[in-house]
């Protein structure tokens, strides 16, 4: 066995061991991941460490609404990995700065980027799957990508 075989089976370990605590948090984020209603953030608080997905309604009964709510739910791995919060705004009548600015015609779901600009906005429900498309092809996106994968390079290498 040469001196090098150990730090060979060291970087092989670490790698190994860096997928599991990487999935790990991935899903304690997703387990802290609870809708928060717009009057009670400030956007500036998430500029370039979060991805908005905001869901207006005029009320939470709204059809489209719990629909939306229950397809962002059941993938919440999958949003928390694209480092997206969730925000609702079911009160028109409060009149929130991103309603204002937005101005919503009843339901609308909207995907606001890391830099702060709207990236997608639907009238009508859009699933998990759909979303993760739209965020995956995002330059930022693929940035972190890329990050990610040299940082792993570098762990087996």
């Amino acid at each position: 066995m040469t001196h090098s075989t150990p730090l060979v089976f060291a970087a092989f370990f670490t790698a190994l061991a860096a997928g599991p605590l990487l999935a790990q948090t991935v899903e304690a984020e997703a387990e802290e991941m609870a809708p928060v209603p717009i009057v009670e953030t400030n956007l500036n608080d998430f500029l370039w460490e979060k991805r908005p997905i905001v869901v207006f309604a005029d009320t939470e009964r709204d059809p489209a609404f719990i629909r939306q709510m229950e397809l962002l739910e059941d993938r919440k791995e999958a949003l928390a990995e694209r480092d997206v919060v969730i925000l609702t705004d079911t009160d028109p009548e409060a009149m929130s700065e991103l309603r204002e600015e937005l101005r919503p015609r009843g339901f609308m779901l909207v995907l606001i980027g890391k830099d702060g600009g709207v990236k997608l906005r639907k009238p009508f429900p859009w699933s998990v799957r759909e979303l993760s498309r739209s965020i995956d092809k995002m330059p930022m996106r693929q940035q972190e990508l890329r990050d990610r994968r040299e940082d792993a390079l570098r762990v087996d290498g």
